[in-house]
């Protein structure tokens, strides 16, 4: 009985000893399998280089791209606070010709011209710094530059053509600074509806 225990056990010893062997030979396998070798190393470093390359060559463009911005329209803002002079000059010629004791006399004549002169040079030295006024009158509405703010009825013109401009608009480059106020033209009632009788006549005409 205690000689086959003993045989089982040394069995049993034996089998453990190849299992570890079996063990230790599949961790150096893979050893092996993860070893590199020189060229392998080399493409991958190669690939890391490379990344990291493309990755400071992002940031590069977008601190370009930031920069070329800030030095473009840093002003931006200060440029749109600053048009608030030139409605207030407007605004002043205005209410100054609109004053009954001043109408027709030489003191508004003079005041009214130097008010455009001061507005002319602002204009000028907005211009200097690339930023320009929308042109409006006698335009077809564009969305991109005006905002309708009323329609008056005009049969002279085209339906949606400027007629009034009620504050002036501003481009800085190619950058809306503000759009221009404004009011466009549409069809009288009495053309409106003479024009849908000729288009029913010309439906009826068509159908016989």
């Amino acid at each position: 009985m205690e000689k086959e225990e003993i045989k089982n056990k040394d069995q049993n010893n034996t089998e453990e000893v190849i299992k570890d062997k079996s063990e230790i030979k599949n961790s150096e396998e893979k050893d092996v399998k993860k070893q590199q070798t020189p060229e392998e190393k080399i493409k991958d470093l190669e690939d890391k280089v490379t990344r990291i390359y493309a990755d400071m060559e992002n940031q590069r463009r977008r601190y370009e791209k930031e920069k070329e911005e800030a030095f473009e329209y840093g002003g931006f803002s200060f440029a749109r606070e600053s048009l608030n002079l030139i409605d207030n000059l407007e605004r002043s010629k205005v209410a100054l010709q609109n004053d009954n004791e001043l109408k027709n006399t030489e003191a508004l004549k003079k005041i009214i011209e130097h008010l455009e002169i001061i507005n002319k040079d602002m204009l000028s030295i907005l211009k200097k710094n690339n930023i320009e006024v929308i042109k409006s009158i006698n335009e077809k509405l564009d969305p991109n530059f005006h905002q309708a703010m009323m329609e008056v009825e005009d049969d002279a013109k085209d339906p949606g053509t400027i007629v009034q401009e009620i504050q002036k608009g501003f481009m800085m480059k190619d950058r809306l600074l503000r759009p221009a106020l404004v009011c466009v033209s549409k069809k009288t009632q009495k053309s409106t509806e003479n024009s849908e009788k000729k288009d029913q006549k010309e439906v009826n005409n068509d159908k016989k």
